[in-house]
């Protein structure tokens, strides 16, 4: 009977970070995929890298500024319009210099100027029925803010989401006249 070595270490494999683990995972899909859904994910990836240097250079904005760090997330924030209740998991909140809004879906945001979210209200209380609202809405996104489908997740003109988006876009900021 061979004997077996028992102060000999046994070999761990290193713990991988998640990073190392996604990024594996991702080489071993692009053999798989056509140019159109490489296309895509390099399109997501770079407004992803776009959407973290815009939050780090809030964060050293808000440092520089003094603003005090116990706002939620580093920033300080006040209510966009009228108070609303958050509706299906969606709020907006606005900075205190009205300069961009915050859309909070879940546990995820987005950042929005002033000038976008005088666009999305004007798109929303547009005449037409609520079909082509959200199309309209949808249509925007689609070609002016492709990270939206990465917070929300919406399919089409007919996603649930869309249209309680719309609600609240409608209830929060009114159109002066």
């Amino acid at each position: 009977m061979a004997k077996k070595n028992l102060n000999k270490p046994v070999k761990k494999t290193p713990e991988k970070d998640p990073k190392t683990i996604l990024a594996n995972e991702l080489r071993s899909m692009i053999p798989k995929l056509d140019s159109e859904g490489l296309a895509f994910l390099v399109e997501q990836a770079r407004v992803h890298l776009y959407n973290m240097q815009v939050d780090e250079l809030n964060r050293e904005t808000i440092a520089a500024s003094g603003k005090e760090a116990g706002a939620s997330r580093g920033r300080k924030t006040k209510s966009a319009g009228p108070k609303t209740k958050p509706t299906g998991n969606f709020r907006i909140e606005g900075t205190e210099s009205g300069s961009s809004y915050y859309l909070y879906y879940r546990n995820n945001e987005m950042m929005f100027s002033r000038d976008e979210m005088t666009h999305l209200v004007k798109i929303v209380n547009a005449p037409g029925t609520d079909l082509e609202i959200r199309e309209r809405l949808f249509n925007w996104f689609e070609h002016e803010r492709l990270d939206a489908f990465a917070v929300i997740p919406m399919k089409d003109k007919f996603d649930a989401s869309l249209k309680i988006l719309v609600g609240l876009i409608k209830k929060t900021f009114k159109i002066r006249k």
